[in-house]
């Protein structure tokens, strides 16, 4: 079993930054890729943004690309996602996922149903 709990959630007006981090508990000692997504009211999950287990592969929806950063401290078991120029767009609550697998090392994925375990999201509300 893995526990994923998120923090760092809040609200930050349009044009700013917020961080929020996903620790991992539990399961840490196998290969698993890291992954954000969000859930705005009414509206499906989606994907935003993975990183592999080796931290050397990412990949981000088009909506983040250049703004948001995700990365990881595996010493600490926890990946971050940095916002920056933050939009009214982005207001959701953000939710970070594990998938484990030895492919994790160097792949990442977009699909939800591939992930294994997930927090239990923490909101952002960009104010405009």
């Amino acid at each position: 079993q893995v526990q994923l709990v998120e923090s760092g959630g809040g609200l930050v007006q349009a044009g700013g930054s917020l961080s929020v981090s996903c620790a991992a508990s539990g399961r840490t000692f196998s290969s698993y890729a890291m992954g954000w997504f969000r859930q705005a009211p009414g509206m499906e999950r989606e994907f935003v943004a993975a990183i592999s287990w080796s931290g050397r592969t990412t990949y981000y929806a088009d909506s983040v690309k250049g703004r948001f950063t995700i990365s990881r401290d595996s010493a600490k078991n926890t990946v971050y996602l940095q916002m920056n120029s933050l939009k009214p767009d982005d207001t959701a609550v953000y939710y970070c996922a594990a998938e484990f697998g030895e492919h994790t090392i160097a792949v990442v994925t977009t699909l939800r149903n591939k992930y294994d375990y997930w927090g239990q999201g923490t909101q952002v509300t960009v104010s405009s």
